[in-house]
């Protein structure tokens, strides 16, 4: 099996973590990124089918619960009429529907669903991106340009599942 670089840091120091459903993962020494082997990135057309089998619906209550640490920081830290993008907002923007229903004045991305690319060329006092930084398929080029858009002193809110232990994670 040949090494795959890191996708987030570009090293050469990285061990094969296991083959798991099918798929085999890598884990980075340098910066500890553990990743799926690039050439099983699904194509952008089932990619999309893959999502449009979440079930985001914006007025489910408990979906709502489930994004609620999100608004709950972006409302502690930022005043009513701030500004925030919605990164990766998917099929059913839950977070933007809460933050402008409290004041704050949001724009949607998503590469499948809110293909809008003018809105990356704005900047933001804050970026929320639930569930979606384990799908970036180039993790730095996605870094980067999030650290252009948010504005000096602003915030970028990131949440997903952590990596589970090697036992559950197979």
């Amino acid at each position: 099996m040949t090494v795959v670089p890191c996708i987030l840091c570009h090293s050469d120091k990285v061990s094969f973590l296991g083959t798991f459903a099918a798929i085999p993962y890598w884990k980075c020494g340098n910066c500890s990124s553990v990743f799926k082997d690039p050439s099983v990135f699904l194509d952008p057309e089932t990619e999309k089918g893959r999502y449009l089998l979440h079930e985001n619906d914006v007025e489910d209550l408990n979906y709502q619960h489930f994004v609620s640490p999100i608004v709950q920081h972006v409302t502690k830290m930022f005043k009513k009429g701030a500004t925030g993008l919605d990164f990766g907002a998917g099929t059913g923007p839950v977070i933007s529907k809460l933050l402008s229903e409290k004041g704050y004045a949001m724009q949607l991305y998503d590469p499948f669903f809110h293909p809008e690319k003018q809105v990356l060329s704005r900047t933001y006092d804050f970026i929320v991106s639930c569930e979606v930084i384990e799908h970036f398929h180039r993790p730095l080029d996605e870094f980067k340009l999030l650290y252009e858009i948010v504005r000096p002193g602003g915030t970028l809110f990131c949440m997903t599942e952590l990596l589970p232990k090697k036992q559950s994670f197979e």
